[in-house]
């Protein structure tokens, strides 16, 4: 197989997502009482043209699939594109990344437009949503990034451990599987960091969900979406977030949030910057201006 293949993975992957398949999806009839929810092992394999015992080696990981033999499982068991890629990941059939143990720093332009986003709360996201930077309105907003130890300061780490970030999130739970989506992606294009492999084994002793929906498989990207947060400050605000992901380097990404100007979101954005700037200090060692860096 592909030095980068993760048979184990790759079948883990398939069984849990054809586990989520109604029959009636893909145009089988509904014969009754099953054994096990979703498809059958002999089902996928006769959507996929592929015999039932080459199927159960691929499920079992010890036979390596063609691209298009995983191209056509990922129509069948109706994949997204996020799990698509994942799918490819994991049966080795990208590029393979080279392992990275260095420290990651936030890129100085990153700086220079947290810097600058004065009335827009931000944060420099990097390897295993590590949280490499931020600005003081993303501070307020979220919760003072600067009072955990540098060690500690993932986002997917607070959203599970910090009582504040429960409390803050209406839809704490959706926010939650979202970002176990997203670190499991990140799992798959670099399988071998210690780091992430040590993370996901302490979350997965320290909270039930996390380990259920780590278990689960499903796979996602950062990308866009809209959250509502209760903060202790102006209350009740609806945001929108967008990840950008800059081209100096893939490995960071900036996620801001905004609201519809004229909205009470957006003013509610307004009064909290006046009051982050009126409670802000003078900048402590190893800040540049007013960003905070990770």
């Amino acid at each position: 197989m592909s030095s980068n293949a993760r048979p184990d993975e790759l079948g883990a992957f398939l069984k849990a997502r054809r586990a989520e398949i109604d029959p009636s999806t893909v145009g089988l009839p509904d014969t009754g009482r099953r054994r096990v929810s979703g498809l059958r092992r002999e089902e996928v394999a006769a959507l996929a043209s592929v015999s039932t015992d080459y199927y159960t080696r691929l499920e079992q990981g010890r036979i390596q699939a063609s691209p298009h033999v995983l191209d056509t499982l990922a129509r069948v068991l109706c994949l997204d594109d996020d799990q698509r890629a994942y799918l490819f990941e994991v049966a080795g059939k990208l590029s393979a990344r080279p392992v990275r143990r260095t420290s990651q720093k936030v890129h100085p332009r990153l700086l220079r437009l947290l810097d600058d986003l004065e009335t827009i709360p931000a944060i420099v996201l990097g390897r295993r949503m590590d949280i490499l930077a931020w600005n003081p309105l993303a501070a307020a907003l979220v919760t003072d990034f600067g009072e955990i130890p540098e060690k500690r300061r993932n986002y997917i780490r607070l959203v599970f451990t910090d009582p504040r970030m429960r409390a803050l999130y209406a839809d704490w739970e959706n926010v939650a599987h979202t970002c176990v989506a997203q670190l499991r992606m990140e799992a798959a294009r670099d399988p071998e960091n210690a780091r992430l492999t040590a993370l996901v084994g302490e979350l997965s002793v320290q909270d039930a969900d996390f380990r259920r929906w780590w278990a689960a498989h499903h796979v996602a990207v950062r990308g866009i979406g809209t959250k509502t947060l209760r903060h202790p400050v102006v209350s009740e605000l609806t945001l929108d977030w967008d990840t950008l992901a800059p081209t100096i380097d893939t490995d960071q990404q900036l996620v801001i949030w905004t609201a519809e100007r004229g909205t009470p979101s957006h003013d509610a954005l307004r009064i909290l910057a006046s009051w982050a700037d009126s409670a802000s200090t003078a900048p402590a060692d190893g800040e540049t201006g007013r960003t905070r860096l990770g």
